[in-house]
């Protein structure tokens, strides 16, 4: 039930969603040009109506019935909404958005059903007459119904919604939306709340009044704020209250909601701090005769301002920081009371919502590394968390596989020469679904996830690093811990001379041995793994390491580095830096992360291919 009413909103909202700029138009001549706008002027403001009236519900109507039908489809959709403009009185009437997201994919579905009756009928040489006139006579149709039938409809319907709204208003009942509306949020309905039903209502209160209530209630960016900050100051886990600090700028200046979801997952009862927070912000609203003149969307503290009239400015900045203070302060015994628990705990414990497997399985049977081109960051609408999520991880990518294509979409329209979607755990189900032929990658956090982490080492390693969880570490716990023992002094040979791939290899396997880290047996896998995959990850840089069915000559952790100022042949690439690894549990990852860093600052990369200072080695790697 909860994958169909996900569907369903993701419908609604990517009805409105490509089509925000527009609104954005609106609300911005809406906000400066009106009589009590920034910069009043008449003939400009005129502007407004037409775009309210006839603009949005074509835009929308249109891309609708592209969603069912493809470019006809979107021709339908248009011709179809005229109709139901011109039943509810054009701009004498409501605006007809909701009207929209009715006959748009009605229309949709009628050019396409009749040309699935037709396919295969048409006489050669007549294929174009009867496809235009086959839009034009059934736009005609669609568009009558729309004038007698559901433009009057809708706008009845309209009307009782916004009667109901009203009523709300009237008895101080609209902050308790929030009890929805924030759980909701949560389970990824944001877009289809706010573009699916707040947005339509908003318009016409927005036509009238000048400003709408509507807009407000969903985009805040308040009570998400309150809970990152109560995460960032007071929660025990190390790694979640580092990842807390970028999670509050790119949600309060980048409006992008969906990454303060992980953090009322991971521990659900906190929700109940971002709707009392919401529940204040809205009663102060409501008493304060509040409303955006257009939507803001994303829900940034730059896009909600931006659409807030003017002598609202103070009251409207005052309820978001009241809606943060309140879902703060609620916030902090509940994270304090959490303890240790984990964006990652959170993961695991949810096994409804995890995973099938940790990060890219590269084992017999999936993808092989030569066969991965491109990797799809997917959210629920395709314009938040998941662009953020592409870019960061990009431009990660870019130093050592540049090959590979990183693009972000919806979860719902995943390509299907997706190799790796990267979607959020609570939206796997609909990943598989869009795209059964890609591995997934679940996560729960863009900023600070280990399954990213994961991935990024094995695209840029070649496969999962080697390693074995011996009986001994678990009775041992703390035996080979600690990034000292992982990369020693006595593990790092400068200034070699020049040798082949393989005589190099062998060099970095037979000091794993002479650490103590390998047997003997490993220096051969090394060599049997580089014929699979190259080990050379670019930049100067190879990390070769043994192949997974040696995992029984690993005894424990180690890395070592060997430096080759003139370089080794890496078919054709030189290598001025082999690093050859071997692991036991996750002891190596840090050291591995730290390798990668160091690959973005070419000043430090520069210089580790040619120090002699085996002590900068150990600071910059340790």
């Amino acid at each position: 039930m909860k994958q169909g009413v996900q569907k369903f909103g993701k419908f609604l909202s990517a009805m409105v969603m490509p089509n925000i700029g527009a609104f954005i138009a609106w609300g911005f001549i809406t906000a400066l040009f009106i009589a009590d706008g920034w910069i009043p002027n008449a003939g400009l403001a005129s502007i407004q109506p037409y775009m309210l009236y006839y603009l949005l519900p074509i835009l929308i109507a249109g891309q609708a019935g592209k969603l069912v039908a493809g470019e006809r489809g979107r021709i339908m959709g248009a011709i179809a909404v005229m109709g139901c403009i011109a039943g509810v009185g054009g701009t004498s009437g409501q605006p007809m958005l909701m009207g929209a997201m009715v006959i748009g994919p009605f229309a949709g579905w009628v050019i396409k059903k009749f040309d699935e009756a037709v396919d295969g009928h048409m006489p050669a040489g007549f294929e174009m007459l009867i496809n235009n006139f086959l839009v034009g006579i059934l736009g005609m149709l669609v568009a009558i119904i729309g004038y007698y039938l559901i433009g009057p409809v809708m706008s009845a319907i309209l009307t009782v919604l916004a009667a109901g709204v009203g009523f709300l208003i009237n008895h101080s009942l609209l902050p308790l939306a929030a009890i929805f509306i924030e759980p909701a949020k949560v389970l990824f309905l944001n877009n289809a709340i706010n573009q699916g039903i707040f947005t339509p209502i908003g318009a016409d209160q927005a036509a009238t009044a000048g400003r709408s209530i509507m807009y407000m209630l969903e985009a805040n960016p308040g009570p998400g704020l309150g809970v990152l900050l109560a995460y960032w100051f007071f929660s025990k886990d190390k790694m979640t209250r580092d990842s807390a600090p970028g999670a509050v700028i790119i949600h309060l200046f980048g409006g992008i909601h969906e990454i303060y979801f992980p953090y009322i997952l991971m521990n659900p009862i906190v929700i109940i701090a971002p709707i009392v927070g919401n529940i204040a912000a809205i009663f102060w609203f409501t008493l304060m005769d509040c409303g955006l003149k257009g939507p803001a969307s994303p829900g940034s503290l730059i896009a909600f301002m931006l659409m807030c009239p003017k002598e609202k400015m103070i009251p409207t900045l005052i309820g978001i920081v009241l809606a943060a203070g309140v879902s703060f302060v609620i916030a902090i015994p509940i994270v304090r009371m959490a303890g240790e628990r984990s964006l990652d705990d959170a993961q695991k414990k949810m096994s409804e919502m995890k995973a099938e497997s940790k990060g890219l399985d590269l084992s017999e049977g999936a993808k092989n590394l030569s066969e991965i081109k491109k990797i799809v960051f997917a959210c629920d609408a395709g314009m938040g968390s998941s662009a953020m999520g592409a870019t960061k991880f990009r431009n990660r990518l870019k130093a050592s596989r540049p090959d590979l294509i990183v693009i972000n979409t919806s979860v719902d329209n995943i390509p299907s020469d997706c190799d790796i979607a990267v979607v959020q755990t609570t939206l796997q189900e609909r990943a598989k679904a869009s795209a059964p032929q890609a591995q997934l990658v679940t996560i729960g956090n863009f900023l600070a996830d280990p399954n990213l982490d994961d991935l990024f080492l094995q695209l840029t390693t070649g496969d999962a690093v080697v390693t074995q969880e011996t009986a001994a570490e678990i009775a041992n716990p703390e035996q080979g811990s600690g990034k000292s023992d992982v990369l020693q002094a006595d593990g790092i040979a400068l200034n070699l001379t020049p040798v082949s791939k393989e005589e190099a290899i062998r060099a970095a396997g037979e000091l794993l041995v002479k650490q103590g880290c390998v047997e003997p047996a490993y220096v051969d896998a090394m060599l049997d793994r580089e014929k699979l995959v190259t080990t050379y990850m670019g930049m100067g840089l190879a990390i070769p390491h043994g192949t997974t069915q040696a995992k029984n000559t690993v005894k424990k952790t180690g890395i070592v580095f060997t430096q080759y100022p003139e370089g080794v042949d890496f078919d054709g690439e030189k290598a001025q830096l082999v690093i050859g690894i071997a692991g036991v549990g996750d002891e190596h990852l840090e050291l591995l992360s730290k390798i990668c860093e160091a690959l973005e600052d070419e000043e430090v990369l520069e210089k580790l291919k040619t120090t002699n200072d085996i002590d900068f080695i150990l600071k910059t790697l340790s």
